[in-house]
């Protein structure tokens, strides 16, 4: 399993902290955003949106963070991240897209190159 990260990123700090969680010690592969790495052609192989993380495990290249934990909590459900309740989890999942989709996008490198 690889991790393809960047340390400042929200959305790679969302699927570290999962895999820490539970108890997974993937291959730590940086990215370099400030570099501008995401944009070469062997990590666009790997996700063609060039973004982080990006996670490898076997022969799946999986992309997003938030699809990343879901699959990381259907492979490896124990401990699990999720509460026992169906309204709990829909929750921790507002919660969570909120953060993703509202708050997160504010400060990524591409929207404040955009703005900027």
């Amino acid at each position: 399993m690889k991790l393809y990260s960047y340390w400042q990123s929200s959305a790679s700090y969302r699927v570290r902290i999962a895999l820490n969680l539970k108890g997974l010690t993937p291959e730590m592969v940086p990215i370099d955003l400030l570099k501008s790495e995401q944009e070469t052609a062997s990590y666009r192989a790997i996700n063609p949106q060039q973004l982080v993380p990006s996670l490898i495990d076997g022969e799946h290249a999986l992309t997003q963070s938030l699809a990343i934990i879901e699959y990381l909590e259907e492979k490896y459900p124990n401990p699990s991240l999720l509460p026992l309740t169906s309204a709990e989890r829909a929750r921790v999942r507002a919660i969570a897209q909120g953060i993703a989709c509202e708050l997160a996008p504010l400060g990524n490198l591409r929207v404040r190159k955009f703005v900027g």
